[in-house]
């Protein structure tokens, strides 16, 4: 009696890890979809965290454009799928991660509505203005048009602590921005060239993608936060509403009658924090930052 126990326990441990392959198999084909049929569906895709390039696991303060225009894409090709909500919740992110969210959103054909959380700035309100519609709460912190670029003098602290330095390098600016010495007057220029030429086009993607006016947006666009309410007041957002909101938005704009299904690519969760990417997502950056000798990186935020 107790050998057949033992083989019948067998028999479901090997049938249930079979179920869980399978399973899991289908849930990265399917982009990690319910497996409803719905065709009126509403996809919900989140960017939350600070935005990076680069195939490093996403979620806990991170959101890489690998995985939004992934999610993007899927949702684009999904047949099922009608209209698609970003929701945002970021600070900002890398000027690359912000273009590469863009390039995908333009080639999309189907609606996209964006739903601002708590912030949705710098970076992140870049990829937002392509969009068909933006909405924001009356409180979220969004605008922040600009682009940053920061370096460290550390030289006076090593001359106290008796550490120097020999810097073999093959070009002029090749150590620009090593914390060892500060910028020299013409590297300060370069550095204020490429941020200007990045801001260029920071400005130039908000004035078509709003409809405004070159004049207008850098009359605004000076660094500063905006509410979604004052936002709205200076064209940057259409309206003010919730997630729910958003998706009735898109509904509406995919033609789509009554209540639609929505479906949430990849709504955070604790198994996704838990078991990591494909099925699920894992590890915490607590800094995008690179501490190289060209300074912080460029950001947006």
């Amino acid at each position: 009696m107790a050998g057949l126990f033992r083989k019948i326990l067998i028999y479901f441990t090997v049938v249930s890890i079979l179920l869980i392959i399978i399973t899991g198999s289908l849930y990265i084909i399917l982009g990690g979809r319910d497996f409803g049929i719905s065709k009126n569906r509403v996809e919900v895709i989140y960017v939350q965290g600070v935005m990076l390039t680069g195939s490093i696991p996403t979620g806990f303060g991170i959101a890489t454009s690998e995985d939004i225009t992934k999610r993007l894409k899927d949702a684009s090709e999904d047949e099922g799928v009608k209209a698609i909500v970003l929701r945002i919740n970021s600070p900002g992110g890398s000027p690359a991660a912000a273009e590469e969210i863009v390039a995908a959103m333009k080639k999309i054909k189907k609606p996209i509505v964006i739903s601002m959380g708590d912030v949705a700035a710098s970076a992140a309100y870049y990829i937002s203005v392509p969009a068909d519609k933006i909405i924001a709460n009356p409180d979220t912190i969004t605008g922040s048009i600009g682009v940053i670029w920061e370096f460290q003098n550390r030289s006076a602290f090593y001359e106290n602590d008796g550490t120097s330095f020999y810097i073999a390098k093959s070009g002029e600016l090749k150590d620009m921005g090593g914390d060892w010495r500060g910028l020299t007057n013409d590297e300060k220029k370069y550095a204020d060239q490429i941020v200007s030429e990045a801001y260029g086009r920071f400005v130039e993607e908000v004035a078509e993608g709003r409809n405004l006016s070159l004049s207008k947006v850098k009359d605004i666009a000076d660094g500063r936060i905006y509410t979604g309410a004052k936002a709205k007041e200076l064209g940057l957002i259409d309206d003010l509403g919730s997630l729910d909101d958003a998706i009735e938005a898109a509904a509406l704009l995919g033609g789509i009658k009554g209540k639609p299904e929505v479906t949430y690519a990849n709504k955070p969760s604790l198994s996704r924090l838990l078991f990591g990417d494909e099925m699920i997502e894992l590890s915490r950056f607590t800094s995008y930052y690179d501490d190289s000798p060209y300074g912080r990186l460029l950001s947006m935020q």
